[in-house]
């Protein structure tokens, strides 16, 4: 219980982080492109985890107890960085033409989707969590779906890039269960969706010094505290809590997100989509509150039943 409360305190932790750097992410598309400001603030991330590396080892420990295996760490953060990337260039194309609130809200949507994922993984999902998706689900409609049943172009990217994120969380489930060593495989991940968002930015953009150094706050910002030290932080906790909590908890970035955009850029959100934000929070709350009574569901491997 005690190594369950550790995982959601550092989990909570990850999420303020990554809720303040929507701010950051926002502010940055003034200055450069997308794949541009992905590009380097990932790679920031990834050197910023050398040194940190580095000191475990000179101290003669392992920067994650038990992990053994350096193929499993590398083959992991291969993988966990090829979900990032493409997780992350849609969410920062969907940013450009949305606001950091929304954005943050809408990414939170992958807490609807890991229950899923788990459902055709075969595992166990409550009916708590089922209701919870339903909020979710009520609530992203309140907040991006327009008359005539549209979606913005930015809000319908960002969406995109919940679902990578999802499957990230997944991965990261995966190796951990594999004892990879946690800090080594975020290392990892980041110069691997680094490099291939620095190869789609020479492919599509036009990158320029000056501009560049013109976000150079809003990068540094995303590239240590949200890559170097959330996504770390994100593999450490997931390690001591089930992937399910672990997103219920991440997703409240959301609410950091609404509040940072509202305090530093001034930003608003009409009465349909506060009420939309309010759904999404209470779908995070509710699944925090306790164990659940509720029935489980869980599908049949051989005969597609629910017991």
């Amino acid at each position: 219980m005690k190594q369950k409360l550790k995982g959601n305190i550092i989990l909570l932790i990850t999420a303020i982080i990554w809720g303040t750097a929507f701010v950051a992410q926002s502010e940055g598309m003034n200055y450069v492109e997308p794949f541009t400001y992905n590009a380097v603030r990932t790679l920031i991330g990834g050197i910023v985890l050398i040194p940190i590396i580095a000191i475990f080892q000179r101290g003669g420990v392992s920067s994650e107890n038990g992990a053994k295996s350096q193929k499993t760490t590398i083959i992991g953060g291969i993988v966990c960085g090829i979900f990032l990337f493409i997780a992350g260039s849609f969410q920062q194309c969907g940013i450009a033409m949305t606001t950091a609130g929304k954005a943050g809200f809408i990414t939170a949507l992958y807490v609807t989707i890991v229950p899923l994922i788990e459902v055709i993984l075969y595992r166990k999902s409550s009916l708590k969590v089922w209701l919870c998706v339903f909020l979710a689900l009520a609530g992203f409609y309140m907040l991006c779906i327009k008359e005539g049943f549209t979606i913005g172009k930015g809000d319908l990217l960002v969406l995109c890039g919940a679902f990578f994120y999802a499957g990230h969380i997944m991965v990261i489930d995966r190796f951990n269960e594999k004892n990879a060593d946690g800090m080594k495989m975020s290392c990892i991940q980041f110069f691997t969706a680094g490099l291939l968002m620095t190869v789609c930015m020479f492919i599509f953009e036009n990158p320029e010094i000056n501009a560049i150094m013109d976000a150079k706050y809003t990068i540094l910002y995303a590239g240590i505290m949200s890559c170097g030290a959330a996504y770390t932080l994100q593999i450490i906790g997931q390690r001591y809590t089930d992937p399910t909590s672990a997103t219920l908890i991440m997703s409240l970035e959301s609410v950091f997100a609404a509040l940072s955009g509202w305090i530093i850029l001034s930003e608003s959100l009409s009465i349909k989509e506060l009420f939309g934000c309010t759904l999404v929070f209470a779908a995070v709350i509710l699944s925090q509150l306790g164990a659940s009574s509720l029935p489980e569901i869980k599908i049949n491997k051989s005969k597609g039943e629910k017991t």
